[in-house]
């Protein structure tokens, strides 16, 4: 039986790992939960699951106590608080499910090589890179031409420029076919998220920038691609579910079975792939930009995001605001090393600090 500990357990990826396991008591046990802050679906969860550990970032969590009673560690915080309990858990020698995006976006340069050197395992969550690890047959080191990431387009992908100048909140979290968090809803709208998923495909599998492609899959069936050495491509398809990745990062390297619907190949369907259009999603250039500039600059484009994804669902900025911002902290910001998760605290607290005198500046004019 593996033992669990559970990092963000109330959150959307964190109730669906909680459902998973619960398919197979016999095969998981949670000894570890941890979430943002105290609240009563905290409190229902510590009841219901009895965990060995439990404790709230808001109530002094303490990363190195969450992870020392488990197997391995399911990572499902949101945002740069995510990436202490990912490292607490590659110093443990512990098993990483990633689902929190900002451990490799934000602190690639520092995790890996503490995972190599440790020799632990990072299994991803995202469904996108999932799949990438799913076609190259769970071989991080399995050589490849090109990665082909795919992405909805968000709520927003058939409007105008002009269009987005006046979109609210609850539009932008009107996912077309996925059902997330908000602010990885509204990441999806700015193509943000893709972003962060570029970047994290080329520290995961080692890709070079050249070499990963995004498209646009409306239907999100296909949920990304290998092409190799040879020319041949190959996917991995289901209907839109986290549960799948989720509940094979937990259970690899073996495969259970999963209740839910399978591909139905005899009706026609379609699947399109479109290009992405030029300067339709400045968000998604600038992660690139960050991405390819290194150091510091993608947590620092990560902070300025998590701060104006917030004002928008406040209803301080707009949604065309969000690039502004972000963009705004990024060009007066001075790259520096990724040297420590010291200098990365550093440069997320400027960060955020810069994007929130953007925002006041921005609400005030």
């Amino acid at each position: 039986m593996k033992k669990v500990s559970l990092i963000g357990c109330t959150g959307s990826i964190g109730r669906q790992v909680i459902d998973v396991i619960g398919r197979y008591p016999d095969k998981f046990k949670i000894t570890a939960l941890v979430a943002g802050r105290d609240s009563e679906a905290f409190d229902r969860l510590a009841e219901q699951l009895k965990p060995e550990y439990r404790a709230t970032a808001s109530s002094g969590v303490i990363p190195e106590e969450a992870v020392a009673g488990c197997d391995i560690v399911f990572n499902a915080a949101g945002g740069f608080a995510g990436l202490g309990y990912s490292l607490a858990a590659i110093k443990a020698g512990k098993t990483l499910a990633l689902a929190n995006k900002e451990t490799l976006v934000c602190g690639g340069d520092v995790v890996m090589p503490l995972a190599e050197k440790a020799g632990v395992d990072i299994l991803p969550v995202d469904s996108e890179h999932s799949a990438i690890w799913q076609c190259l047959n769970f071989n991080g080191n399995a050589k490849f031409r090109r990665l082909i990431i795919t992405a909805s387009g968000g709520a927003f992908r058939d409007f105008t420029p002009e269009q987005l100048e006046g979109v609210t909140p609850e539009q932008a979290l009107a996912h077309p076919t996925w059902k997330m968090g908000k602010k990885i809803t509204v990441d999806s709208a700015t193509l943000m998220n893709k972003g962060y998923e570029v970047i994290e495909a080329h520290i995961l599998y080692k890709a070079p920038y050249r070499d990963i492609e995004t498209v646009i899959q409306p239907q999100s069936v296909v949920h990304s691609l290998v092409e190799f050495t040879d020319g041949a491509v190959m996917a991995q398809m289901s209907y839109p579910t986290m549960e799948l990745p989720i509940q094979l990062a937990l259970s690899y390297p073996e495969r259970l079975s999963l209740s839910v619907a399978p591909m139905d190949f005899g009706t026609v369907f379609s699947l399109d792939f479109k290009p992405l259009p030029d300067g339709k999603y400045p968000c998604f250039a600038l992660a690139l930009e960050c991405g390819k500039a290194g150091g510091i600059m993608p947590c620092v484009l990560n902070a300025a995001d998590e701060v104006a994804v917030s004002a928008f669902l406040q209803g301080e900025i707009s949604f065309t605001d969000i690039y502004r911002v972000v963009d705004g902290v990024v060009q007066k910001t001075v790259n520096d090393k990724a040297e420590s998760f010291g200098r990365l605290k550093q440069a997320d607290e400027a960060a955020r600090a810069a994007a929130r005198e953007i925002i006041g500046r921005v609400a005030s004019a």
